[in-house]
């Protein structure tokens, strides 16, 4: 289903983007930018390996993540140098334009790829992710949320763990955040044994040097670009607030804001046949 190289995207520094790829036609690629950023894109193949033939699906691991190039000087982290990357993959691929997928951090870069260079994105699907910031009281009163993200607050104060170990045990103790239904937990679990999780994007986060992905003023900018766009969400997403996506449709007229219910932060995984449903038939 996918192939899988390794795409120059970078000489100083030399970077290389590990990249999976289904088949399908060129002008109908839908370049998917995961998150973390410590992670690598395995936890998105599925569902989108539905597409295959339909969409030629690209899946990088950005420069840090996963089999991508890794060992660069922390100044060579930030989100500015993925964009960079990433029109480069475009380029390497023959793709002179994209659909563009991100999800979670990832979706604050896609974001990012769709202002600085407005046209190469021909429809921007911003999942489990926000347009506007997330308010500090966001989630105030949410005893539950409280409660599944104890587990990864132990996780982040163990001074035993660091490295990739750390980005792993915090991943997998935040599973239970993630997931809002039970039964989707144990493959998800499996989902997450797979990934080659990184830290290089960890260092410059705690040296506080990591600049900020998000983009400023992101609803008027994409409003004024007229880019297609889809707000693809789980309602008990508690990373970022359902309400949000809700929000930013009512301010960007070309935006279209699909809320799951029963679902978490990593909504492909709880409802994996609304969620694709939803984001086929806005590619179509």
């Amino acid at each position: 289903m996918f192939t899988e190289s390794l795409v120059a995207v970078s000489a100083e520094p030399a970077v290389e983007l590990f990249t999976a790829r289904t088949p399908g036609p060129a002008d109908r690629t839908l370049l998917v930018i995961h998150g973390g950023p410590d992670w690598d894109h395995t936890y998105l193949r599925e569902p989108l390996s539905a597409l295959a033939g339909r969409h030629r699906v690209v899946l990088p691991d950005l420069r840090g993540c996963g089999r991508s190039t890794r060992g660069l000087a922390d100044g060579h982290y930030t989100p500015d140098a993925v964009v960079g990357d990433l029109v480069a993959l475009l380029d390497a691929l023959d793709c002179p334009r994209a659909d563009v997928l991100g999800f979670s951090y990832g979706g604050l870069l896609a974001q990012r790829l769709a202002l600085a260079v407005p046209g190469r994105v021909r429809k921007l699907v911003v999942a489990s992710s926000s347009v506007p910031p997330v308010p500090p009281d966001a989630f105030a009163g949410w005893r539950e949320r409280e409660e599944r993200l104890a587990a990864e607050a132990d996780v982040w104060s163990d001074p035993a763990l660091s490295g990739p170990d750390l980005t792993r045990a915090a991943a997998v103790a935040s599973a239970a955040t993630d997931v809002w239904r039970p039964e989707a937990l144990p493959g998800y679990l499996r989902r997450l044994a797979k990934v080659r999780f990184s830290a290089e994007w960890m260092r410059p986060w705690r040296a506080g040097v990591l600049p900020s992905a998000r983009p400023e003023d992101a609803a008027r900018r994409l409003r004024d670009l007229g880019v297609p766009t889809l707000l693809l969400h789980g309602r008990q997403d508690m990373t970022f607030p359902a309400a949000l996506a809700e929000e930013a449709a009512t301010v960007m007229p070309d935006a279209h804001a699909v809320v799951i219910e029963e679902a978490g932060h990593m909504a492909h995984v709880d409802q994996p046949d609304r969620w694709l449903d939803a984001l086929s038939g806005f590619l179509s």
